[in-house]
């Protein structure tokens, strides 16, 4: 519900804080007093439409806060807090949008920035603001559906998982046969494409490591010269007459002499050997390598020639070899899908045509949940119209199926509310409805209903009792009373009758304080409720026998509130 509103530079309101509680609370006042500026207030909290010309003149902005308590650890709005990464804390949420001057909209929940769509989003789960002419919920024919299918509760929501199950696997494999059947112009396109992508790859006969060892080999051949001179000079300084193997030959003879003179000797004598022997090893590979070498022109214009290959398969197809070859497997994953395209579409096609038949049965399933509920919402609308004096009018929920095949998240039924408030006239869809008083008693008899279902934590109408008086404004007062049994209501009203039902009684008040127009907000119980309602039922001054009028029609709302509540 909501707790605690804080309204700051709003029109004519420059402070005002509100308590609110369970129940009904209603709010009177002369004409102009501003309850409809703390309802305007209420709407834009819930991210309804806003300008800096709600700021009160003088003022930079505009501050509107409001706390709600939700009890029901279930309720969808935590879902949805948890999503946006909003923490809550014991059922508390936090509701605050500042307006400036500028024209520029802050929106905060629990303290965090949110856009305006995300507040309209959690505030439209929390509020439900009625006007006499509003284009409310129930006067939107594309949500009777949701309206009858909440009315028909757990027994629908146990098939309607079953049915979304199925729904989410059709959906997206009609949307891939969708974009299978591609233009065939366009398919043949890309077998060309992909077929000489496949030859130009497949003809080079790529190897990975290839790049690597052709670039070692393009080095030697362009070095030739250079590298035979430097191993024919380092194998004639170890090979040549009086060089390195002569002089460590010599110290060789001399250290094994030595050695077998000084035994200590014999770890220097055993080394200078073995560098000896290495010494005439590497000479000998040396001389082999000198051999074997042979300049070839043609081979040199081949690696390169090779290279500048490479090169070019790596700028149309990978930074690397290992990327060509893996962008091949790609295409030809791709072309065999192509080329085998008419059997696979076959395939596809046939499982979708199952999941349709597997639709078909679960969205029948629904229809048929839907026309038992509407039956049961025809009777309860018809008794709740019957009790609000409007006995001649008919009540129906038309389910109609859509074209045949035709699936959406809701199965193939369009539900529409229609109704005839006089005999003889045909049923019309709800929302033709002109009639002012007619529409706010056939709100009211639905509201009655649906607010058992919806989940909403506020509801709030807003002179919906205006144009009608006498019985009828008795029974639009229990209505509201009723309907304050199952959500918290706040309701803006003329009618002593109303006023008479609330749990809680706020006197709304224009004053004039430093010649400034404000308003202000009182919890009237006592003498001065019974005060205000003698103001109402007389509309001119207070009287003792409107005093005792007033008294009278308090006593009855109390029985009858006893009564509806037991």
């Amino acid at each position: 519900m909501l707790a605690e509103l804080s309204i700051r530079n709003f029109a004519i309101i420059e402070q005002l804080s509100i308590t609110f509680d369970d129940g009904l609370t209603v709010l009177t006042g002369e004409t102009g007093a501003g309850k409809s500026i703390i309802i305007d207030a209420v709407q834009l909290l819930a991210g309804g439409r806003g300008s800096q010309e709600f700021i009160r003149h003088g003022e930079k902005k505009a501050e509107l806060e409001g706390m709600f308590t939700i009890d029901d650890d279930e309720h969808p709005v935590f879902q949805r807090l948890e999503e946006l990464g909003i923490e809550t804390e014991d059922g508390t949420l936090i509701l605050r949008r500042d307006i400036n001057a500028s024209g520029k909209t802050t929106c905060r929940v629990n303290g965090k920035l949110v856009t305006i769509a995300i507040l309209r989003e959690i505030g439209s789960q929390l509020i439900d603001i009625h006007g006499q002419h509003d284009n409310q919920e129930l006067m939107q024919e594309k949500r009777h559906i949701h309206l009858l299918d909440q009315f028909a509760g757990e027994t629908f929501l146990q098939s309607y998982k079953n049915y979304i199950d199925i729904y989410d696997r059709y959906s997206k494999l009609k949307r891939k046969l969708m974009t299978a059947n591609e233009n065939e112009q366009q398919v043949a396109q890309r077998i060309d494409l992909y077929s000489f992508q496949l030859r130009e790859i497949d003809e080079a006969q790529l190897t990975i490591g290839e790049e690597e060892q052709l670039e070692e080999e393009k080095m030697k051949l362009q070095h030739y010269n250079r590298l035979f001179e430097r191993l024919n000079t380092a194998y004639e300084s170890i090979s040549g007459d009086m060089h390195a193997l002569d002089w460590v030959g010599s110290a060789m003879s001399d250290l094994e002499d030595a050695a077998s003179i000084d035994k200590e000797l014999t770890a220097q004598s055993e080394l200078v050997a073995n560098c000896f022997y290495v010494l005439q090893d590497t000479a000998h590979e040396l001389k082999n390598k000198i051999d074997r070498m042979e300049f070839d022109p043609s081979r040199l214009s081949y690696v390169e020639d090779r290279l500048a290959q490479l090169l070019t398969l790596k700028r149309k197809y990978g930074a690397t070899i290992e990327d060509i070859l893996l962008y091949r497997e790609k295409i030809a994953e791709d072309l065999d899908r192509l080329m085998n395209r008419d059997e696979r579409l076959a395939q596809e096609q046939e499982r979708f045509i199952q999941l349709q038949k597997d639709l078909e049965v679960e969205a029948n399933e629904l229809s048929i949940i839907r026309k038992e509920a509407a039956k049961h919402l025809e009777v309860a609308i018809m008794q709740q119209l019957k009790e609000l004096h409007m006995e001649k009018s008919t009540f129906k929920v038309a389910v109609e199926r859509k074209v045949a095949n035709q699936f959406d998240l809701n199965g193939f039924d369009d539900v529409t509310f229609l109704i005839s408030t006089n005999l003889g006239e045909p049923l019309k869809p709800l929302v033709k409805i002109a009639s002012g008083g007619e529409l706010s008693r056939i709100m009211l008899a639905l509201k009655t209903i649906f607010s058992k279902h919806q989940g909403i934590t506020s509801i709030i109408f807003d002179e919906v009792d205006t144009g009608v008086s006498g019985r009828v404004a008795q029974s639009i007062a229990e209505r509201i009373a009723m309907i304050a049994t199952n959500s918290q209501v706040l309701c803006i009203s003329h009618l002593p009758q109303v006023a008479a039902m609330a749990d809680h009684h706020f006197l709304i008040k224009k004053e004039v304080k430093k010649d400034r127009t404000t308003t202000s907000v009182c919890d009237i119980t006592g003498i001065e409720r019974t005060e205000e309602l003698s103001r109402m039922l007389s509309g001119t001054e207070i009287t003792p026998l409107t005093l005792q009028h007033a008294e009278e029609l308090l006593s009855m709302a109390e029985e009858r509130k006893a009564d509806f509540r037991s």
